[in-house]
């Protein structure tokens, strides 16, 4: 779509999520200028804790309202352990995104960043590239609020609904297609616990009964206790994962902790007719306004963003800044020998975007 401006909910959340968000905006809206010399409009929202404690509400009418005309949501970070609802849990309004426009796909990129350090010693860590997909609406996750607790027990419900686990399942085999045709294997392995929980049976039917109509993708299942295990011994054997809600929740961590840690892990939450990103990590109190936040995920988030408007849009240029802000992360670790704070290293959040604002400014564009 030429010409289009896509308007953008900012959220930056509190703690570092306004550090990180502030990185990004530039890198941003250079590589939309690279690529199409067209803005973004951005339309900043504070949500979070910060404003709960102000107003006692984590998602202000106005945010609600930006959230449903943009034509995407970008997230910083939310949340503050000293800061909590009456009932005890942190205050975490992506939840509350994710259920009110259905972001059942919560995609997961786990991939090395050429010149990044994984805990991994085989050097066939450099190959980790593979997408989580955890399902959002229900699971576990779906007793959020219910509290049926007493002095004597407490009980959670997992959900699983037909419906719920076959728009999953279709847009993993989407995913793992659009993979296979950029030279990825074309898998995609069922993460489950079929062996003992019923909810967790019906999820692997409905896998393989859906799997029936994807006939050119491959198709497994792999229990969540022994994922966990194949994840930390050869993540490299794993092209597109899809799970339940809480185990993608525990799974997407320990990924994120073979490419080098939380701020290096991007997602994207995708729904019927939204999308909102942000980086995997958390608030981090203890380094508000040290510049050690590590904005990687941050930066590859937007990619994700810009990926998926193009796919919404058909909107080539959207696609190819997104390509800029990849490529342009990826010769700003392999060339720059970045190292975060994360990692032991010195190098902060504005050495970081400064990095990779001067490899976007260098980078030659295909004709």
């Amino acid at each position: 779509m030429k010409n289009q401006v896509y308007r953008i909910a900012i959220m930056p959340g509190d703690g570092i999520g306004h550090e990180v968000m502030a990185a990004c905006l530039p890198v941003l809206e250079a590589a939309m200028a690279k690529v199409a010399g067209r803005p973004l409009q951005f339309d900043t929202h504070h949500v979070g804790a910060d404003v709960y404690q102000q107003t006692g509400s984590d998602i202000p009418a106005t945010a609600w309202a930006a959230a449903e005309a943009a034509d995407a949501m970008l997230f910083g970070a939310a949340g503050d352990p000293n800061v909590r609802y009456p009932d005890g849990r942190e205050i975490a309004p992506q939840l509350d995104l994710r259920e009110h426009f259905q972001l059942f796909a919560g995609v997961r990129p786990l991939r090395l960043l050429p010149g990044a350090r994984s805990p991994l010693a085989d050097p066939r860590a450099a190959d980790i590239d593979l997408v989580l997909i955890r399902e959002q609406t229900e699971g576990l996750f779906s007793a959020r609020g219910i509290d049926d607790s007493n002095a004597q027990q407490a009980t959670d419900v997992m959900t699983i609904t037909r419906a719920g686990a076959e728009r999953l399942f279709d847009f993993g085999f989407g995913l793992a297609r659009r993979r296979k045709a950029a030279g990825k294997p074309g898998r995609l392995t069922c993460v489950d616990k079929a062996n003992v929980l019923a909810s967790m049976a019906y999820f692997r039917a409905i896998f393989d009964d859906r799997a029936v109509a994807h006939p050119d993708i491959t198709a497994d299942h792999v229990y969540v206790d022994a994922a966990a295990l194949h994840l930390v011994r050869a993540p490299w054997e794993y092209d597109v994962m899809v799970t339940e809600n809480m185990f993608g929740d525990i799974l997407s961590d320990l990924g994120a902790g073979l490419i080098g840690g939380m701020g290096m892990a991007p997602s994207a939450d995708i729904g019927p007719h939204h999308g909102l990103f942000q980086p995997s990590h958390g608030t981090a109190p203890d380094i508000v306004g040290q510049d050690k936040a590590n904005p990687t995920a941050m930066f590859l988030s937007a990619a994700l963003m810009l990926d998926w408007l193009a796919d919404r849009h058909d909107d080539a240029a959207a696609r190819q800044a997104a390509g800029v802000i990849n490529s342009a992360v990826d010769q700003a670790y392999a060339t720059a020998d970045l190292l975060p704070y994360e990692h032991g290293g010195s190098h902060g959040t504005a050495e970081i975007r400064d990095q990779v604002l001067q490899q976007i400014d260098s980078l030659q564009l295909a004709p």
